[in-house]
């Protein structure tokens, strides 16, 4: 049987947890490292992109879209493990209510969730 998203995200979560138990970090430093990681790995797209697109001279084209592509995921999976180590009883559930509010903010309501003319909202 396959693992969902969030039980490997969990699994990788208490993996890392139990990595910087051992060091010796408290709680704050676990999250700050795993935060910062988020950056390493947002650095690690960008230059993904400097590379597909060829624009550092001294590089040249050292990137392929499919490269991107992986370091996206990588950001997002790294975001996801930094939730779940911070939020571990809810993450899946703090991140739906997360993308609802952002949907609702940004997306404008389909036409069955409008009022009929002549309706009040």
């Amino acid at each position: 049987m396959e693992e969902n998203v969030w039980e490997t995200v969990g699994r990788l979560a208490r993996r890392f947890d139990a990595h910087d138990d051992d060091r010796g970090l408290d709680q704050a430093q676990q999250w700050t490292l795993q935060v910062l990681k988020i950056a390493e790995e947002t650095g690690e797209a960008s230059q993904a992109v400097i590379g597909a697109r060829g624009t550092n001279p001294r590089k040249g084209n050292s990137h392929t879209w499919q490269d991107v592509h992986a370091e996206v995921a990588d950001v997002i999976i790294t975001g996801m493990v930094s939730l779940a180590r911070m939020r571990p009883d809810d993450a899946e559930q703090y991140l739906q209510r997360q993308l609802a509010a952002k949907a609702a903010k940004f997306l404008p309501a389909s036409a069955a969730d409008r009022p009929s003319p002549g309706e009040t909202a």
